[in-house]
């Protein structure tokens, strides 16, 4: 199942009621999500360029999940041989979609900057079993 939760942006403040900042919650175990078997293995930051699509791709034994946390991403996915997009970003409320085992995906950078993604896929990538296999979104138009 593909689940998604978007997530606040709390201005920060410092010691003399001053806003500083910002802060944005990603995952919390006391929410409930994400479910249990995707909790995060690792955690990395990918980047897409504007205009440029990474993947699609699968991950037959990997589960992930995204939030882009600055920029603006649509990612695909590929579900009984339809197309359903999620979107993240500075416009998105910072959504984190999590993307089951199973599931081919593709991130989309839609804005004019780059778009820093953060990963947290379960289990964590490892150079003896990669598990990353290359699939077609045939028939959609990543341009649109």
């Amino acid at each position: 199942m593909i689940q998604s939760k978007k997530n606040p942006r709390i201005p920060t403040k410092n010691h003399d009621g001053k806003q500083n900042g910002f802060l944005i919650p990603i995952i919390n175990v006391n929410e409930g999500f994400p479910s249990p078997d995707a909790w995060p293995k690792q955690v990395y930051c990918t980047v897409a360029y504007p205009g440029q699509v990474k993947g699609p791709h699968l991950h037959k034994k990997r589960a992930g999940l995204f939030t882009c946390i600055k920029g603006n991403v649509k990612i695909v996915i590929r579900i009984d041989g339809k197309y359903v997009e999620h979107f993240s970003g500075d416009d998105h409320e910072y959504a984190t979609i999590q993307v089951p085992a199973g599931i081919p995906s593709a991130l989309v950078n839609i804005g004019k900057e780059d778009a820093y993604i953060l990963n947290m896929p379960s289990p964590a990538w490892s150079k003896d079993e990669p598990d990353d296999w290359d699939v077609s979104f045939e028939g959609y138009n990543f341009n649109a």
